[in-house]
């Protein structure tokens, strides 16, 4: 009997790995549910090649296009997250991939969950601003859950044989960015091109920021304290160049695990999709030259100033601020690629906007509902662009 499967973001890069992973095993997959934003065109190839009759497309003028061309009748067009009910007609299909990127992926994740039996979360920004409703989601519809994240897939297939309470510590690993041995003094002339140049991953160009600025690294923290409920002192960041090994878990017990793979999603992705099977994942042999080499060192608050974020953050499920964070951090980038602010700036304004006294009470706020957090999230954007050379 074939798994029944639906892809959210299935254009972007998640989607598409766990699709080249499908297509070797196609015969054992019926893809339920494809979904994007405007890239129609893949999409569209997508449906072709994996027989994929339901595609929900979010842009609505897209979808207008789309639905109305008799060429396409083959297929089944949605254009809201509401329409969920019609496709899987209350029936649990049994793995979703929830990859859409941004905040805009906090909604399709949470109204998807009552429709799975697994789900496998590649959505920084869901779990970072959302994970308290999530919970509550997955815990009313018995869902399974799986972080896609290399790093926190590694702590969850590290720690599985382990209850969370007999760890010790965490070590996340990361590369350092394009930027890691570039003197600071120099970092405000860089430009966009080299700043999307990641030593080790191919990934968007947002995200490649994130990493050369070490937000993506912050991001990760707050996941893991929401994930698998450890205290941030139990989680520190350590700067690794060659991505090679992902995780670190220290136990109560003295032993130590070191989760190690290639510099491919398709590892973790691969391992979602069969968590619960003995299935054979073609790579490479052990690289002995990288772990001799394996040059770890604690991360420079100095250098990555935005690390000092997670020193003011508590230990609770994400409260509204984080929600600031992210949309702060999510504006500023933007405007740095689209070539309004330089480099540095990035990260001194996030760290000048985090200090105004109007969103220091959010610290102790936590969201009710999505409407809150899609409120503050609008709200925030509004204002940074607002007074976006204020404290310039």
């Amino acid at each position: 009997m074939k798994q029944k499967i639906a892809i959210l973001g299935s254009t972007g890069s998640i989607g598409s790995s766990l699709l080249n992973i499908i297509k070797r095993d196609k015969n054992k997959f019926q893809i339920v549910l494809l979904t994007a934003n405007k890239n129609y065109k893949k999409i569209l190839l997508q449906a072709r090649l994996f027989n994929v009759k339901n595609l929900l497309i979010s842009n609505k003028n897209i979808y207008n296009k789309l639905h109305k061309e008799k060429k396409y009748k083959m297929f089944n067009f949605f254009n809201s997250f509401d329409d969920l009910e019609k496709i899987f007609k209350l029936k649990k299909v049994d793995y979703i991939m929830s990859a859409i990127t941004g905040v805009e992926g906090l909604v399709p994740t949470i109204k998807s969950i009552k429709y799975t039996k697994k789900i496998a979360i590649a959505n920084k920004e869901a779990i970072i601003c959302g994970w308290n409703l999530i919970k509550i989601q997955l815990k009313k519809y018995k869902v399974e859950f799986i972080p896609v994240d290399s790093e926190h897939f590694s702590i969850w297939y590290g720690s599985k044989e382990n209850t969370i309470k007999n760890i010790s510590h965490v070590y996340l690993t990361a590369s350092g960015g394009p930027f890691l041995n570039k003197k600071i003094e120099k970092l405000n002339m860089v430009n966009i091109s080299s700043a999307i140049r990641h030593p080790n991953w191919k990934m968007g160009k947002k995200i490649s920021i994130d990493s050369a600025t070490m937000m993506n690294k912050v991001f990760e923290v707050i996941e893991a304290r929401n994930i698998f409920k450890l205290p941030l002192k139990k989680l520190s960041i350590l700067i690794h160049p060659n991505s090679y090994i992902h995780a670190i878990i220290k136990f109560n017990n003295g032993l130590i695990k070191l989760i190690a793979h290639d510099t491919t999603m398709e590892i973790p992705i691969f391992n979602t999709l069969y968590s619960k099977k003995n299935k054979i994942f073609k790579s490479n042999t052990v690289d002995f030259k990288l772990l001799n080499d394996l040059n770890l060192k604690i991360v420079d608050k100095k250098r990555f100033k935005v690390v000092r974020i997670l020193d003011n953050l508590n230990n609770n499920y994400s409260s509204l601020f984080e929600t600031i964070l992210v949309t702060a951090n999510d504006t500023y980038v933007d405007l740095f690629l689209k070539k309004k602010i330089k480099f540095n700036d990035i990260t001194k304004l996030i760290l000048k906007f985090l200090e105004i006294n109007e969103f220091k009470k959010y610290k102790k706020k936590y969201p009710k509902n999505v409407n809150e957090i899609l409120k503050l999230n609008n709200y925030v954007r509004l204002k940074i662009l607002s007074n976006v050379y204020k404290y310039l």
